[in-house]
């Protein structure tokens, strides 16, 4: 077991998963996020996991299973498995997820505040889980690109969620407080996904296909509705359109 290699990618999704902080501390400055913000920043975050589930993670694993499996074919099957079960494993948590809504106690609008909540606290895992395999392939330029295009993006969805909660009435310091709170799952699915390819270096084609199905599923199911019923279609659009570019980017700096 490499310890540097699983301290490396555990700090990274750390340092990630702290940037919602970092996104939510303007609500100490501010009194109102506008609407349009929040419509970009959805699009952006939903760019973002999509360029980096590609590029970061489905194109890496299958160079990975093509050279320990020894054909493309079973590279193939491998990785579409892998890609499956990860977003399969999403839909799962999502379904409990909305087992438990109905206990949420308080009005319409706290109700939708506090799944806004669980909601980005159970996509930031997966996200972690990303940037944590991503440093146990040793692919250190692509491992980085993830780590900071995951962190750009985490960015918007700290403010959001803090201005949410501060809007049905939290203070501002505790809604910043929740908002960091949602962040910190990341370096628990960075630890995990660090820590089993780095032990089981036949796991790794397995866990970036996982992780880039998870991320996947993700935006399928919950940012693009949420791009499609917030305010203005066009800026979650331009939004999304950015946060491809930006982790393309970011996917060939580092590389």
């Amino acid at each position: 077991m490499d310890w540097t290699t699983i301290a490396t990618g555990t700090a990274a999704s750390l340092l990630a998963g702290l940037a919602t902080a970092a996104g939510a501390i303007p609500l100490l400055m501010i009194r109102r996020v506008p609407a349009a913000a929040g419509e970009l920043s959805l699009g952006f975050s939903a760019g973002v996991m999509l360029a980096a589930s590609f590029f970061s993670l489905i194109m890496p694993a299958l160079r990975v299973a093509e050279v320990s499996l020894g054909g493309r074919l079973a590279a193939a099957i491998v990785v579409v498995l892998a890609v499956l079960l990860g977003g399969g494993a999403i839909d799962i948590a999502g379904r409990l997820l909305g087992a438990f809504a109905p206990r949420l106690r308080g009005s319409v609008a706290a109700q939708r505040v506090w799944l806004l909540v669980l909601a980005i606290t159970l996509h930031n895992f997966p996200e972690g889980l990303a940037v944590g395999i991503g440093f146990g392939s040793e692919d250190a330029g692509t491992a980085t690109a993830l780590a900071v295009g995951i962190g750009l993006q985490n960015m918007p969805e700290g403010l959001a969620v803090a201005s949410a909660l501060f809007a049905i009435g939290f203070g501002r310091w505790p809604s910043v407080l929740v908002a960091t709170a949602t962040g910190l799952v990341e370096p628990i699915g960075g630890l995990l996904g660090v820590a089993a390819v780095a032990t089981f270096t036949m796991l790794l084609p397995w866990g970036l296909g996982f992780a880039a199905g998870a991320m996947i599923f993700v935006v399928a199911s919950e940012i693009i509705p949420g791009m499609n019923r917030e305010g203005s279609a066009r800026l979650a659009n331009i939004g999304l359109m950015t946060g491809l570019a930006v982790m393309m980017l970011l996917d060939v700096l580092f590389s």
